[in-house]
């Protein structure tokens, strides 16, 4: 069973994130030759202010 985790910035619409989820499993399926029920998908979101890029969060940055 195939387990993809993705870490990303808040702020994106559920369409998105249900988008990323088919696209990934489908890919996951197409490249592995599993079925799309084995392949699970984690998305993890974080706030702008927990993730940090060169000493300064993403917030600070304006990403």
């Amino acid at each position: 069973m195939p387990i993809v985790n993705v870490y990303l910035l808040e702020g994106r619409t559920s369409e998105r994130k249900v988008e990323l989820i088919r696209n990934i499993t489908r890919t996951v399926v197409e490249t592995l030759s599993v079925p799309p029920e084995s392949v699970r998908v984690i998305l993890t979101e974080m706030k702008k202010e927990e993730y940090g890029i060169g000493g300064k969060t993403a917030a600070e940055l304006g990403r």
